[in-house]
């Protein structure tokens, strides 16, 4: 690992880092408040011998005396000096082994002084035994010294310091003991980050997507915590993060495959819990929001949640088609975004799989293929359950999500491998809710949009009023049968949605909420013209047996002269074949 891949570890596992640090300091500073203070009182010997009028003999009495401190070291840390000291102070509540342990008696070399401290936990009884530990070592040394015949002692020790009263304790030290802690704590949370990012095998970029799914990344969604109260996005005042990562996931479909871009895809992942519901409704609010008709099949029969994001009924749907107890335009449903339909799911049927593999179920996606420009399918998760692949099948491909942090990268291995069992296309891949922060790849787009704020804020005001129109209103009815020749007539207007008005028709919009009668208990037949507004017509009928031929990739600068594009499969007004130009 080089020097940046510790940078990258440090600024994603920051919180490790900082939790492992104020633990140990923590526990730093409990240890030195809950220990004892201890108080050293130190006294200093001094150790000579009796020196000869020669310089010979003087140089050998300075070599014993330096002899003689190293042993004197010895007795003052023994348990007999140490009793005779208790014995004079009358202390009989301490013994000999414990003071012995309270003893500490060092020496500079090549000198003849003796340090010795004494700790206790008061200071007036640490600075009594100290003094009193020399004074009976004085008398100990000369009874040592002294030759049994009675002449002058070899060697005499004097005490040349006594003990004070110590004003503060030696231990505990708080500020080393906590810069310790400091210290300790940083580096075992490095250590810890550098273990945990080493043994953690969850997706967090998008080469590992790339090289578990052999497919590029069509999309990256960053976290955003307002999709936790509200899933589907209005794109139509969108400006954050997560809805300019949808806008570029939808520039990324158009050029999946140029000449026959996909229009049925499968969204799935590998298990639940990682975003697809919400990928695939706002995946079709931004095909919505671009002019495309759009259909968003709720094809999760196990734990259906579209209904739920988009306030839509559920009680009829694709389960109910499958099961021929309801025709299609009976179960399509207008959402209150413009373009875009919702197929719900409807009753949960025993037996999911069977369904979505029928033979019904294919027929059911080429209809609506023909219906729409775009068909969208939230499937359940690959692993638990086989649906997704076999809707996969059936589809043009399908989009695999990997939720950043949770998915491993064992789970999406599998996923795809399930995939590729059945020879199912897939797609590209989606790493959805990344970090905005870190080591996500994520971008920030609010900044760009708000820096203008104050200087559009009338012009916002004065055209409010038809965005929200526009993104309140449902779907408007069916346009009327246009005739032969107008059906061959150049577009020359942008692409709508199938169940946009025409010229001379009225668009009569009913209320955002309307009053969806449940359906009875015999069969699931609705009539369609009281509920909802008339499906979109198969493209044979509206527009003619002409085959579809995919839309030209365009810019936004409008050249002087623009070829005439023909697209059989859309509408178009009376007024806008004069002109041979796209609006």
């Amino acid at each position: 690992m080089e020097v940046h891949d510790y940078l990258r570890i440090l600024q994603a596992r920051w919180k490790i880092v900082a939790v492992t640090t104020v633990v140990a300091v923590l526990a730093a500073l409990g240890a030195s408040l809950l220990t004892t203070p201890q108080y050293e009182a130190k006294t200093r010997l001094f150790v000579s011998t009796s020196s000869g009028a020669s310089v010979q003999e003087i140089y050998q009495g300075n070599l014993f005396s330096q002899q003689r401190v190293t042993s004197y070291t010895e007795l003052l840390e023994g348990t007999t000096l140490a009793q005779r000291t208790l014995d004079k102070l009358g202390l009989g509540e301490m013994s000999a082994v414990d003071l012995a342990g309270k003893v500490t008696a060092s020496s500079t070399p090549d000198t003849v002084l003796i340090d010795t401290a004494v700790t206790d936990e008061s200071p007036e009884r640490a600075r009594d035994l100290a003094n009193a530990l020399s004074d009976e070592f004085v008398v100990m040394a000369r009874e040592l010294e002294t030759p049994e015949d009675g002449g002058p002692p070899t060697a005499r020790v004097v005490v040349e310091q006594y003990a004070a009263t110590p004003s503060a304790p030696v231990t505990p030290k708080t500020t080393r003991n906590v810069a310790l802690g400091l210290a300790v704590g940083v580096l075992l949370g490095i250590a810890l980050a550098v273990l945990r990012d080493r043994l953690d095998n969850t997706i967090k970029d998008r080469n590992a997507v790339e090289e578990l799914a052999g497919t590029g990344v069509v999309g990256v969604i960053p976290l955003d915590k307002a999709r936790q109260e509200e899933p589907a996005i209005v794109f139509a005042d969108a400006n954050s993060g997560d809805a300019e990562a949808y806008r570029e996931m939808r520039t990324n479909l158009q050029f999946l495959e140029v000449d026959n871009p996909p229009r049925a895809i499968v969204i799935t992942s590998s298990l639940p819990g990682e975003g697809k519901t919400t990928t695939a409704v706002n995946l079709a609010l931004v095909l919505a929001e671009a002019g495309h008709s759009v259909v968003l099949v709720e094809a999760d029969l196990r734990r259906p949640r579209v209904t739920k994001y988009l306030g839509t009924l559920g009680d009829a749907g694709l389960s109910n088609v499958l099961a021929h107890t309801a025709a299609l335009e009976d179960v399509l449903q207008p959402t209150r975004f413009d373009g875009m339909w919702v197929l719900a799911a409807g009753g949960l049927p025993p037996n999911p799989s069977e369904l979505l593999g029928s033979a019904h179920a294919r027929e059911v996606i080429e209809d609506l293929r023909s219906r729409f420009d775009y068909v969208i399918i939230d499937a359940p998760p690959l692993l638990p359950v086989t649906d997704a692949a076999i809707l996969t099948n059936i589809a043009d491909g399908a989009l695999l999500i990997a939720r950043y942090g949770k998915t491993t990268r064992e789970q999406f291995a599998r996923a795809v491998g399930n995939l590729r069992a059945v020879n199912a296309p897939v797609l590209g891949t989606i790493l959805a809710l990344t970090p905005t922060k870190g080591r996500g790849t994520a971008y920030e787009y609010r900044y760009y949009y708000s820096s203008d704020k104050d200087g559009a804020a009338p012009a916002a005001a004065q055209t409010s009023t038809p965005a929200t129109q526009r993104v309140g209103a449902p779907a408007p009815t069916a346009p009327a049968a246009q005739p032969a020749a107008q059906a061959q007539t150049t577009a020359s207007a942008p692409v709508e949605g199938p169940a946009r008005p025409q010229n001379g028709q009225h668009h009569v919009e009913p209320p955002a909420t309307q009053a969806h009668p449940a359906p009875s208990n015999d069969a699931y037949h609705y009539r369609a013209a009281e509920q909802f507004p008339p499906a979109p017509q198969p493209a044979s009928e509206r527009y003619g047996s002409e085959p579809y031929q995919a839309p030209q990739a365009y810019s936004a600068a409008e050249p002087l002269s623009r070829p005439v594009v023909h697209a059989p499969r859309r509408p178009v007004n009376d007024s806008g074949s004069e002109s041979g130009e796209e609006r």
